[in-house]
C-alpha cells in the first residue's frame, strides 16, 4: 500500500505544481513589459483582403 500511496502523493503534487505555474507564467510575460505589435495590411479601397484564409472561408460558407 505505501507504493500506492507514494505514487498518488507525486500524482497529486505534480499536478498542484501545475496548477500554480501556469498563473505565474502568464504574470510574468504580464509584467514583463513587452508589447506584441500588429503589422498593419494594405488595405486596398476598403474591400476585403484575398488571402488563403479568406478563400477558405467563403469556400466553407457556401451553401
Amino acid at each position: 500500500m505505501t507504493k500506492k500511496n507514494e505514487a498518488t502523493a507525486s500524482r497529486r503534487d505534480f499536478l498542484k505544481l501545475a496548477g500554480t505555474a501556469a498563473p505565474a507564467a502568464v504574470a510574468a510575460v504580464a509584467v514583463s513589459g513587452t508589447e506584441a505589435e500588429a503589422s498593419d495590411a494594405p488595405v486596398a479601397s476598403g474591400r476585403m483582403q484575398d488571402t488563403a484564409h479568406t478563400r477558405a472561408y467563403l469556400d466553407s460558407a457556401r451553401f
